[in-house]
């Protein structure tokens, strides 16, 4: 068998695996852009293959298939347990988010199905490998296959170019839009993974489309309407650049309708925030008898009916959109860990202002995704985990406790006027077993064996007993610092609990739910002691929008236009998007991947409704990007 064939079977059955079974989708146009693209990849590995001896050729053709393998196994599996594609602009978070030993052994065991297909073609390759004829090509044959590389990139270039309109299309994948899980969809894990590495290099220049926003305008002159938003000078500003890109995002904040400060603006005013980011809470965990003290916060103070976590790549993630506001890309994950841009509305930084005492406790390796330089852009400088004082303070062997963490550190913080606290919890980790992995499963272990779920959920819901009974510690030691009636505690999952099948997610469910979307769905606590009535609010929302509900809540002056979410408890209309460019919002569900909505019931969906969340959707991405990358926070509001 010729090298061509053996390289074309390799890579075609790879790429056509992948969008099967792991992207679950794949048009006859994206199946064509793929194989169009992945054929100039497939001549060049063909060409360079038979330009030696036998023996190197050989040797060549091994180590590049079994690159290749390894590559699309690992993209495989990270996509099937974080929902979005590896790059090369966070490897090293990748590392973090899989950084313990257990998980990956769970994780490879899970997916060993998965590992064993991408190995497949590989298997045979060396099985088979002394019946593959090898060329040496001569020079005429070189400049035919030099030719024929030619006319395929012109045919790429042209099938670019065919429809540019679309927001999705290919000519924007490929030059304005930083969209790697859309690029794979549509060219395939070759040809983005090019492009990922270009990009990683070079950068991008992203593009956001800028429409009038109409609604503003008729708010404005129709009822007298606050806003949350403050002079920006926005037109001097553009006035003052030549910068193409700059002056696109200053008539992007200019065309976006700020939210409205409402009857609960100020709800808060002059109250103390504890914000918990409690790892892997999820809507199941939420039990009367195993986690009462879940269970009355969820049901009470704030109710969120409709809200969303959605994952974008682990703790990391959730932990940047609920302090930020804006919608993690791994380019921008990797900028924030490693260039420490100024976010002004951050938590730490927007309470610090308002005069908060702003502290961050996390009871495991406080240099963990790069806190050591990411709690001070948040804005709080007083941060302690393992390995700068707690270790002194808790046992701080895996898994450390929730519980322990709140006792320790309740008495640093009380004595202040006024506090805001952020504490990032570890107990609810994954792997969620009975069988000696997961201490804090162990521990309350009594209490889940007889229920009737899988090992899995009882070690899953074990794991959330811990977080309940860290809630249960943190309100007994604020009302006996007299602290109780005047703090407000905050609680928001990082992610859900995505090591768990979804069948065993479901049978924890009230509902079934898919796994792109409703997988995602959970609770935001605001809870206050003080409140009298519990406040129902079926508005979407998610993760990004927790930080401008609070500074609403709270009274502290930000400007909304330069946060992507919005206060749920504004007019605007709500939505929740997820890393593969999903949605859901007051009408209906979008499911990207195949441009399919739901709409709700008794909801009529205006016309254009779909093109425009979904240009929306598009320019949060590209904003959320370019406010990290421009240094946007610094430029606007520094004087």
């Amino acid at each position: 068998m010729k090298v061509i064939y053996v390289i074309s079977i390799l890579i075609i059955y790879l790429e056509m695996f992948y969008k099967a079974i792991i992207l679950k989708s794949g048009s006859a146009i994206d199946i064509l852009y793929t194989v169009l693209f992945s054929t100039q990849i497939i001549l060049i590995i063909n060409l360079i293959c038979n330009l030696f001896k036998e023996k190197i050729s050989k040797i060549i053709l091994m180590i590049v298939s079994l690159v290749i393998t390894i590559w699309f196994g690992t993209q495989a599996v990270f996509f099937n347990l974080f929902s979005v594609p590896l790059s090369f602009s966070t490897l090293g978070l990748a590392g973090g988010a899989l950084g313990y030993v257990d998980v990956v052994i769970e994780i490879i065991v899970k997916n060993a199905l998965i590992i064993l297909a991408c190995l497949l073609p590989l298997i045979l390759l060396f099985v088979f490998n002394k019946r593959i004829k090898f060329e040496q090509y001569n020079k005429k044959t070189i400049l035919i296959f030099l030719a024929i590389i030619l006319g395929v990139t012109g045919l790429k270039i042209g099938a670019i170019h065919i429809d540019k309109n679309d927001i999705y299309s290919a000519y924007n994948l490929c030059y304005k839009m930083d969209a790697q899980e859309k690029n794979i969809k549509k060219f395939g894990v070759l040809t983005s993974t090019v492009i990922d590495l270009k990009r990683t290099v070079v950068g991008t220049n992203e593009e956001v489309i800028v429409s009038a926003n109409s609604n503003l305008e008729e708010n404005k002159t129709e009822v007298k309407v606050e806003y949350n938003q403050v002079d920006l000078k926005i037109e001097e500003k553009k006035d003052n650049t030549s910068d193409k890109t700059l002056k696109s995002i200053y008539e992007y904040i200019e065309s976006v309708e700020p939210t409205n400060k409402n009857k609960y603006t100020g709800y808060f005013k002059d109250k103390n925030l504890i914000f918990i980011l409690a790892e892997g809470f999820n809507s199941i965990a939420v039990d009367e008898e195993l986690t009462p003290t879940l269970y009355k916060l969820t049901n009470s103070g704030f109710v969120f009916n409709n809200f969303y976590s959605p994952v974008y790549l682990s703790t990391t993630g959730g932990e940047f959109q609920a302090t930020t506001g804006l919608i993690p890309s791994q380019s921008i994950l990797s900028l924030w860990k490693s260039n420490s841009p100024e976010i002004s509305y951050a938590l730490g930084n927007s309470f610090s202002k308002s005069g908060y005492k702003a502290n961050a406790y996390h009871n495991w390796s406080y240099t963990y995704y790069s806190r050591e330089k990411t709690m001070k852009t948040l804005g709080f400088d007083s941060y302690m985990g393992i390995g700068n004082g707690l270790e002194k303070l808790i046992d701080s062997e895996w898994l450390p406790r929730d519980v322990d963490m709140m006792n320790v550190t309740t008495d640093f913080y009380t004595d202040e006027d006024k506090f805001v606290t952020f504490y990032i919890t570890v107990s609810g980790h994954a792997p969620y077993n009975l069988s000696g992995g997961n201490s804090t499963a162990l521990r309350y272990k009594e209490q889940v064996k007889d229920l009737p779920y899988s090992n899995s959920i009882k070690a899953y819901l074990a794991s959330q007993i811990e977080l309940d009974r860290a809630l249960e510690t943190l309100i007994k030691n604020l009302e006996e610092a007299n602290d109780l009636d005047d703090t407000v505690i905050a609680v928001v999952g990082d992610h859900y609990p995505y090591t768990l099948d979804m069948k065993d997610i479901n049978s924890r469910s009230s509902y079934e739910r898919d796994e792109i979307v409703e997988v995602n769905r959970s609770n935001f606590i605001i809870w206050n002691s003080e409140m009298k009535e519990t406040i129902a609010v079926d508005k979407v929302g998610s993760q990004i929008d927790v930080l401008p509900t609070l500074l609403n809540l709270f009274d502290i002056e930000y400007d909304s236009r330069l946060i992507i979410g919005q206060d749920i408890l504004s007019n605007n209309e709500g939505i929740a998007i997820f890393s593969d460019r999903s949605w859901v919002t007051d009408y209906g569900t979008y499911f990207a991947a195949d441009k399919k909505f739901v709409a709700k019931e008794n909801k009529d969906i205006p016309a254009g409704y779909l093109d425009r969340i979904n240009q929306s959707v598009s320019n949060k991405f590209t904003m959320s990007n370019l406010f990290i990358k421009h240094n946007i926070y610094d430029k606007i509001l520094k004087k």
